[in-house]
């Protein structure tokens, strides 16, 4: 699992020091608008794949040792679910949008 950014209070100089940079952002943004269809698919693909492969790790280190607390293991389970009925949803969308435009008169 990948760690997350923590809170930060709204007056804190953590706080101005992410809002005065929007270079970050902007850069993000262009670069999600460079890339191509098929390459935003197989960045998702590959997310989804990942976070399979940390809830299986996650549960393996649950079953080997207790060091891994259930909670956590209950947590990657559903997300790697959640994620994965995403993509199936989107692609069951994908291929419902090419069936349509296949049968279209011209």
């Amino acid at each position: 699992m990948t760690p997350t950014a923590p809170i930060v209070p709204i007056g804190s100089e953590a706080m101005l020091a992410r809002l005065t940079q929007p270079q970050a952002a902007l850069q993000q943004v262009q670069n999600a608008q460079a890339s191509s269809f098929s390459a935003l698919l197989t960045q998702g693909i590959d997310a989804v794949n990942q976070k399979v492969l940390d809830a299986d790790n996650t549960l393996r280190a649950f079953a080997l040792d207790d060091s891994v607390p259930v909670h956590q293991v209950t947590y990657a389970l559903s997300q790697a679910q959640l994620s994965m009925e995403l993509m199936i949803q989107m692609r069951t969308r994908l291929v419902e949008g090419y069936q349509q435009l296949m049968n279209m008169q011209l």
